[in-house]
This record gives C-alpha cells, sequence and structure tokens, in this order.
C-alpha cells in the first residue's frame, strides 16, 4: 500500500487485492448504491477510521475521567460549614 501526493488537496492510495476480494468489493459498492468501487472503499475505510479514533478517544478521556475522580476523592480536603450543617441535618432526619 503507498500514498501518493497528487497536487494540493488529494492524495493517491493504492492498495492489491485478490481478484475475489474486488469482487467481494465490487458487488458491495453496487449494493450499497456507490458510484464506484473507488467511493465504496474511501467511504468504508473513513467510517472504520472515524469509529476507531472515537473509541480511541473515549479510552483516554474516560481514563483521564477517572483519575480526576479519585484525585478529587483522595484529597477531598475539609467540608466547609454549610455541608456540615447539612450532614447534621441529614442524620438527624434519617434518626427519627
Amino acid at each position: 500500500m503507498t500514498t501518493n501526493l497528487v497536487g494540493k488537496d488529494k492524495a493517491r492510495f493504492d492498495a492489491r487485492i485478490t481478484s475475489i476480494q474486488k469482487l467481494e468489493l465490487e458487488r458491495a459498492a453496487r449494493l450499497g448504491g456507490y458510484r464506484s468501487l473507488s467511493e465504496f472503499v474511501i467511504a468504508s475505510a473513513q467510517e472504520k477510521a472515524r469509529k476507531i479514533i472515537g473509541e480511541s478517544e473515549t479510552i483516554v478521556a474516560s481514563y483521564r475521567d477517572a483519575e480526576l475522580f479519585f484525585d478529587a476523592l483522595i484529597n477531598a480536603g475539609t467540608p466547609n460549614e454549610a455541608l456540615i450543617t447539612a450532614a447534621e441535618k441529614y442524620n438527624q432526619l434519617i434518626s427519627e
């Protein structure tokens, strides 16, 4: 597989596939309503790439969020006056 630059905004991508793979891809392109095999392959590859990138970014964000959450729990600091008062009221309500 190679990528060659053509012009400013265009790039070329070549791949070697078997004749069976080509027939299968052409059939899928026709059934999917694509104008050409190239259009189908590009759309399919972009869709898969975006999915993989999105999942990767979600995992990274989730890990970062977990770190922030646990750091906030560990380094919570001391409760302020309003929180202490609210806790006392809560304890009175549940003990009745």
